[in-house]
């Protein structure tokens, strides 16, 4: 075989050189926040198998999960000890998980949840709630739950955590609840939390709840429910801050992210926002949101980042809810290149959305909603491109459009745009966007405005 003469070298080796840098541009471009928390390396390991688990799904194995996680809390290992739940249906009660601690699922296996609810724990309703969601009094446990816990990991080869919802979201819609439904996972005071590589299906109500929590990272989930399910929204961080949401796949009865922190009187007393929230690389398709802000936001929301996400056959693509009585803040919001195919409204940005707790809520608590910033929207199939309606004594201000084009259906359609008590600004909107916000040229910055 001849050799390369040299001039055919250095081109080789300049090729393999922009290559290799190539390479490693591609994977500097990948912008995640997902080392927030660093992912344990257990050293112990047990299997639910070990405490008699059987994944035949019909055993109840509530007994071996909870002998199991005690067996972890009571280690006291360095680093902490890894359950493994092999392949198989294990079918069980709720139960709670502990510190330093990793939940495994392996490929094929399904933790599944009873359809008893007669023997289905009540706790106490969350003090920035005052009372539990759905109903007066407590509230069912979720399903998998966690309360003032550190370093918790649910992960696998993307196993399955199914809530089998359904006789749930009967027991919804033939009004013959007697408690609020039960989460699917719910985590509450905790801090330095990684869900990952998981499929979750079919929760009672919403689907992953972290609540007062810190550093907290959901990436490479999916997340299914049936479009008609009522609430299964998909990741509520609530009253949490530091949460990387990146990923995942989403489709559900309800928003697919909504960033919560108490509701009305219960919020405001409680005092504890949503802050720092990054939402990246998300698809999927609801009836609702896609990427929501509220309605509960009494604890004020801010520092939101929302940016690359696909969303199809949605109700709204981008929801900014709140309301009388709310009080709080939302402020310092951004939605970035996101893509909307077909969908009732493109953007919606409401102080009429939703009910109360009780009738001891204050109506002169308004919330003030200022720096929101949404650009690089596209949108095809979309009904409304717009609907921006603030409140008459706290009127919205800061809101900004860039680089915007929300194509509407064929034929008759409503009004593009519809807008009351905000202020702010556009640039490039298509179609163009309601007087209320000032057309400004390129060279003028959206902090003007906010």
């Amino acid at each position: 075989m001849p050799r390369p003469s040299a001039s055919a070298f250095v081109l080789l080796v300049a090729v393999a050189a922009l290559l290799a840098g190539v390479s490693v541009a591609a994977e500097e471009e990948v912008v995640t926040c997902s080392g927030m928390v660093p992912m344990s390396d257990r050293v112990g390991r047990i299997s639910i198998a070990d405490f008699g688990g059987v994944g035949d799904g019909r055993t109840l194995n509530t007994k071996a999960f909870r002998e199991a996680v005690y067996r972890i809390r009571h280690l006291h290992r360095p680093g902490g000890t890894l359950l493994y739940v092999p392949p198989g249906v294990y079918l069980t009660e709720s139960f709670n998980l502990t510190s330093h601690m990793t939940l495994y699922l392996a490929k094929g296996a399904v933790i599944k949840a009873t359809q008893d609810t007669s023997n289905w724990p009540l706790i106490a309703p969350l003090p920035s709630y005052g009372r539990g969601r759905e109903r007066p009094g407590g509230r069912y446990m979720s399903f998998i739950h966690g309360d003032g816990l550190q370093d918790v990991i649910i992960t696998g080869e993307n196993g399955t955590i199914d809530g089998q919802g359904d006789v749930w979201w009967n027991m919804w819609r033939q009004r013959t609840l007697s408690f609020t439904r039960p989460n699917l996972i719910e985590l509450v005071n905790s801090r330095d939390i990684i869900i990952s590589n998981v499929v979750f299906q079919n929760s009672p109500f919403w689907n992953i709840h972290p609540v007062y929590c810190s550093n907290v990272v959901v990436r490479y989930v999916t997340i299914l429910a049936p479009l008609d399910s009522p609430n299964t929204d998909g990741i509520d961080p609530d009253s949490s801050s530091n949460v990387c949401i990146e990923d995942s796949y989403i489709s559900v009865g309800d928003d697919l992210v909504s960033v919560k922190s108490g509701w009305d009187e219960y919020g405001i007393a409680y005092g504890r926002p949503s802050s720092n929230i990054t939402i990246r690389r998300l698809t999927g398709s609801s009836p609702f949101g896609g990427i929501a802000i509220g309605s509960e936001t009494s604890g004020g929301v801010e520092n939101v980042l929302a940016e690359n996400i696909n969303l199809y056959k949605v109700g709204v693509g981008i929801h900014v809810k709140t309301n009388t009585g709310r009080g709080g803040f939302i402020r310092n919001i951004t939605f970035s290149d996101v893509y909307v195919e077909t969908a009732r409204k493109g953007i919606k940005i409401s102080g009429d959305v939703g009910d109360h707790p009780d009738d001891k809520y204050d109506p002169n608590a308004l919330p003030v909603v200022k720096g929101i910033l949404i650009k690089g929207v596209w949108g095809t199939n979309v009904q409304q491109a717009g609907l921006i309606r603030g409140i008459k004594d706290s009127p919205f201000t800061g809101v900004c459009l860039s680089n915007i084009n929300l194509r509407g259906k064929p034929g008759p359609r409503e009004a593009p745009w519809l807008c009351s008590d905000v202020s702010g600004a556009a640039f490039k909107v298509s179609p163009s966007p309601c007087s209320e916000l000032t057309s400004v040229s390129q060279s003028v910055s959206c902090a003007t405005y906010s």
